[in-house]
């Protein structure tokens, strides 16, 4: 389960989107009040509500792709899912780093901001993986 490289592609995803969202930064404002992905949960806008429940639905599902390896439809599936998860994540995260209040003076983007790039990434190699194996398969069942 482990030692395929979907698998380590996918718990990579799953570290970065459950664990290292606690770590850094999504953006820093103008007064140096520092906003992290749990910091967001205090928010009154339901769109910086949805940011951290994306981060943890992403993670959930990688983590649950990594047991579907025999499955390798559904896990093909669950990981396009997560994409545009993730892409839906981006979108709202580049909305309000675009129209944050205060922006008169440049405020810094964390890279928080960037780990569902990285994400997206992951979840691309492990897909091109999945298809890799399902291929290799469907070739030795050929040639039965």
């Amino acid at each position: 389960m482990i030692q395929r490289i979907q698998s380590l592609y996918l718990l990579i995803g799953a570290v970065i989107s459950l664990g290292l969202t606690l770590v850094f930064s999504v953006w820093t404002t103008v007064a140096n009040s520092v906003y992290y992905i749990i910091d967001l949960w205090e928010q009154n806008a339901i769109t910086i509500k949805m940011i951290p429940i994306l981060f943890i639905i992403s993670g959930v599902m990688s983590l649950i792709s990594i047991f579907l390896f025999k499955h390798r439809k559904n896990q093909f599936i669950v990981n396009r899912l997560n994409i545009l998860i993730n892409l839906i994540l981006l979108g709202i995260l580049i909305y309000h780093l675009l129209t944050l209040s205060g922006e008169m003076q440049v405020s810094k983007k964390g890279i928080g901001a960037v780990l569902p790039i990285i994400v997206i990434v992951l979840l691309v190699l492990a897909n091109k993986a999945i298809k890799k194996d399902e291929d290799l398969v469907k070739s030795v069942d050929r040639l039965r």
